[in-house]
């Protein structure tokens, strides 16, 4: 069984609410329809009639619980949680009503914040920034949590890296330059998100174009200081590094580049520089491996909430809900 498989079948033994704001792309209808089939989760779906019957066309969605929020019971409640959540931020009743009828993101998030929803993907047709912002202002962070990250989990076919070919790449969608301190608390968020979505011992190396010092440059200290920074506050985990790719994942370079590192050549979560390197290489291996990736998934938020890439298809959106329902169940 591969790996988004195993994590299908462990979403079906408990079965969580996932809601899908994204009516108005046909892929989001698509997705459901095989979640509801297969019965991966239990799916809510928010839009108008004529976004649902414009995309259901041939698709089987009746088993789909589906919120107008023109018309539905619930929206004057939760205008008014939104107004009480955001009003020292100078949020006005109009406000929270216009964001909840015209941004079903919004929406989404206070099913989620309410109980009605225990998880939230969106993405598809919006960025990053719009499915992630309306979580960070209700849902908020988890108590203990440095930060919110994102993760990339790679599937690439044919690998004999990784753990048969499965990675998390961190951060891939969200940090845009980690200093030092962030990099280590990544790194510790992605090793949990690895053992808990792969179930296997996290190995997490932390990339740069140096290896050990071969290079010596102000990019390259950064790295150094935040391996130093997780290796101290994380010591249950194997985080090793300045590592460069090769070195991370290939026993036969690491002999020579890293001989004294447990985790040079054996690594599976790859923790990049900054969001220009995470992003690029995520996009290499899946376009040219054609290995599937599935996220940006988000780590930290208090209730789960994924995003998606907008050139995702609609068996990545059943993934990443699959993914999103068993983050739900260790919640």
């Amino acid at each position: 069984m591969n790996f988004i498989e195993s994590v299908k079948e462990r979403a079906k033994k408990d079965k969580k609410r996932i809601v899908l704001p994204e009516s108005m792309d046909r892929r989001t209808i698509e997705a459901a329809d095989t979640i509801l089939r297969e019965g991966i989760a239990d799916i809510i779906i928010i839009g108008t009639p004529e976004e649902i019957n414009k995309n259901s066309e041939g698709l089987d969605i009746n088993d789909a619980t589906i919120i107008n929020p023109n018309t539905s019971e619930l929206t004057d409640e939760l205008v008014n949680k939104l107004y009480e959540l955001r009003k020292e931020k100078g949020m006005t009743l109009e406000e929270a009503r216009r964001l909840l009828l015209e941004d079903y993101m919004y929406y989404a998030c206070m099913l989620v914040k309410t109980g009605r929803a225990d998880g939230a993907v969106s993405g598809a047709c919006h960025s990053t920034s719009n499915t992630l912002r309306p979580a960070l202002q209700i849902i908020k962070t988890k108590p203990g949590v440095a930060l919110v990250s994102a993760f990339f989990l790679m599937v690439v076919p044919n690998c004999e890296y990784g753990a048969n070919g499965t990675f998390i790449f961190a951060d891939s969608g969200l940090e845009q330059n980690p200093n030092p301190e962030k990099l280590a608390a990544i790194a510790a968020s992605s090793a949990d998100s690895f053992k808990l979505l792969v179930q296997e011992e996290p190995i997490v190396a932390m990339l740069s174009h140096s290896t050990m010092g071969s290079a010596s440059h102000a990019d390259v200290d950064k790295v150094v200081e935040g391996v130093k920074i997780a290796k101290e506050k994380y010591p249950s985990y194997k985080i090793d590094g300045e590592l460069q790719l090769d070195a991370a994942i290939v026993p036969e370079v690491a002999k020579s580049k890293a001989p004294e590192s447990t985790v040079a050549g054996h690594a599976n979560v790859l923790v990049f520089p900054d969001l220009d390197a995470g992003n690029i290489g995520y996009k290499l291996v899946q376009r040219l491996a054609k290995a599937e990736a599935y996220g940006p998934i988000t780590q930290g938020i208090a209730s789960p909430v994924n995003d998606l890439s907008r050139g995702c298809s609609s068996n990545d959106i059943v993934g990443v809900v699959a993914i999103t329902a068993v983050q739900v169940q260790n919640n």
